[in-house]
This record gives structure tokens, C-alpha cells and sequence, in this order.
């Protein structure tokens, strides 16, 4: 089963025209990454009771905190790092839910992970492990994206991280079309993480372009993933990130009009291959 969720500050900064899009769609899950032009982890405690407020009114739950933590260098201090993600636990008790979206930080300035790999890859490893300690006692679950130019950028240090850290709170999104973006091939991608992948990032790619395609019209091999991850026997969610517009390391934009040109096309891809959707 997949169950549709979509970053919905693609489609306008107001929470308002957020959800009435996605209600249009038949889309009733949030990955929560900004409202009112707002970071989730920079929203105050008014904003966040006030968003709340709108989801619970509406009848929309979060599939995760679409957090930014781990978009640091690898070099930058940690401990005030490690505050903010703090602040991410706290919001899935807000709006109950159990997963965080996180990365695996960025190389030194100037930097480059195929060259300074040996050198920061057991600092990369404990600052992970240190919040993955954490996310166990606070009972919530990470979840890896492969975003472009972060140490689990490519499919085999994906694989290094989810062995080496070996948690069930630690687990992996698959985004095809940050592998495609990067130039790897996704195929491979989700063939090597899929053991660990609970959770999909939709949007479609071709390499060089600097904005996503729906899916099913890029290099992203998204129904063919699709297909496998139901045969496999996949339940979690598929959240749209279409990025029509464009996108960059802060998010992405589609805009009301283009985003349920995204929600259809990947309705139309789950129906061909036969797959429930919620």
C-alpha cells in the first residue's frame, strides 16, 4: 500500500492554499518542511499550535518532519546542530508522527566526498549515531534521503551508512530522482537500498535539467521502482516533491496549478501496476 503525501510548501507558502490543493487531489498527508515561508524548525510555538490547529481541522496528519538536519558541512560545529534536531523530535510529538527526514552533511568547503571520504566518513558515522540514539529513546525513526552532494549521495555509501549504523530506527528513503540528478542510476539505487527503504520521495528527473518532471517522464525508472516495491510488498508513503519549477538545496517549487498534474501522474502509474493508494 502506498499512502500519498506531498511536500505541500511546493504549492504555495499558505498553509490554507496548501491544503486546499491537496484536498482537491485526494492527497491527506503533509511532509512538514515550511509554512509561511518558514523553516518547520524555525516555526515558534504559536506557529506551530496554529498549524496544528489547520491539519486537525481539515483532517491532515504528517508523514514526517521534512527536516533540514544533516544539510550542514561536515566541519561545522555540531552541538548547535544537534539542538535543532532536538527541536525535530519535539515537533513529532506535536504532530504525531515518527519520522524525521534527515541527510548525511555536506564535505568541507571546497571539499568533495570521493576524495575526503576516508578522512571525515567516522565523524559522519558519529554524529548519525548520536541521533540515532537519540531517536531511539524518543521512540521516533530517521529516514535517509540521497540528496545530491551529501556523503549518502550515491547508492554504495547509502548501502555504508544503513550497515554500519545497523538500526531500526534508521532507515531510508528512496528519491530516483536525486540519483538520476547526481548521475547514478536509480535502478541500482533502489535495487541496493531497497532492504531498508520505507519511504519514497516522488518527483522525475533528466540529468542536466534544472526542474523535475512528473513522474513516469524522466530517467527516474519510477514505475519500474514502483512496480518492484509492490511486489515486494511496500506499505509507507510516496510524497510528491515534483519540483515543476525548479528546486535547490532549501526545497522546491510547483505551484497550485502544476501540483495535481504531479498527484495524477503518479495516481496513473500506482493504477497501471495495480497498486492501492491512500
Amino acid at each position: 500500500m502506498f499512502i500519498l503525501s506531498a511536500f505541500a510548501d511546493e504549492i504555495d507558502p499558505d498553509p490554507d492554499v496548501q491544503l486546499g490543493v491537496l484536498e482537491s487531489c485526494g492527497v491527506r498527508h503533509v511532509e512538514l518542511r515550511s509554512a509561511w515561508k518558514t523553516n518547520v524548525l524555525d516555526l515558534s510555538d504559536e506557529q506551530v499550535a496554529d498549524l496544528k490547529r489547520r491539519f486537525d481541522a481539515r483532517g491532515f496528519r504528517l508523514s514526517a518532519i521534512g527536516s533540514p538536519i544533516g544539510k550542514i558541512k561536515i566541519t561545522d560545529p555540531f552541538e548547535p546542530h544537534l539542538q535543532r534536531f532536538r527541536r525535530a523530535i519535539h515537533l513529532c510529538k506535536v504532530f504525531d508522527t515518527p519520522n524525521i527526514r534527515l541527510f548525511s552533511y555536506y564535505p568541507p568547503e571546497d571539499g568533495d566526498w570521493n576524495r575526503d571520504r576516508d578522512r571525515f566518513r567516522e565523524e559522519v558515522l558519529r554524529r548519525m549515531r548520536t541521533k540515532i540514539e537519540l531517536a531511539a529513546e524518543a521512540g521516533v525513526r530517521l529516514l535517509h534521503e540521497n540528496e545530491h552532494r551529501i556523503y549518502g549521495e550515491p547508492p554504495d555509501r547509502v548501502v555504508d551508512l544503513l550497515t554500519s549504523l545497523d538500526s531500526p530506527h534508521f532507515r531510508a528513503i528512496c528519491d530516483p530522482a536525486n540519483y538520476v540528478h547526481g548521475g547514478h542510476d536509480p535502478w541500482e539505487g533502489w535495487q541496493k537500498t531497497k532492504a531498508w527503504t520505507v519511504h519514497f520521495h516522488i518527483k522525475d528527473w533528466i540529468h542536466g535539467e534544472h526542474h523535475g518532471r512528473v513522474a513516469g517522464e524522466g530517467h527516474g525508472r519510477i514505475a519500474d521502482i514502483l512496480a518492484d516495491a509492490h511486489r515486494s510488498g511496500f506499505h509507507g508513503f510516496a510524497t510528491l516533491e515534483p519540483h515543476l519549477l525548479g528546486g535547490g538545496p532549501t526545497g522546491g517549487v510547483t505551484g497550485p496549478e502544476l501540483f495535481p498534474k504531479a498527484a495524477a501522474a503518479l495516481k496513473a502509474i500506482l493504477e497501471r501496476l495495480g497498486a492501492p493508494y491512500a
